[in-house]
């Protein structure tokens, strides 16, 4: 996955107060996929967010 992309997933996310499911129903995708975007952009970034 392209940095831009987990980029966006992660700000779905953290606009949405619900968190992981409401950014994934915003996205389009699944929880899992949020999930999985989400700890992978923490693995390039080499930090926990």
């Amino acid at each position: 996955m392209d940095k831009l992309h987990l980029m966006n997933v992660y700000v779905a996310v953290a606009e949405e107060e619900e968190g992981f499911a409401a950014g994934a129903r915003r996205l389009g995708l699944s929880p899992p996929a949020v999930t999985r975007a989400v700890a992978a952009l923490e693995d390039q970034l080499g930090v926990k967010l």
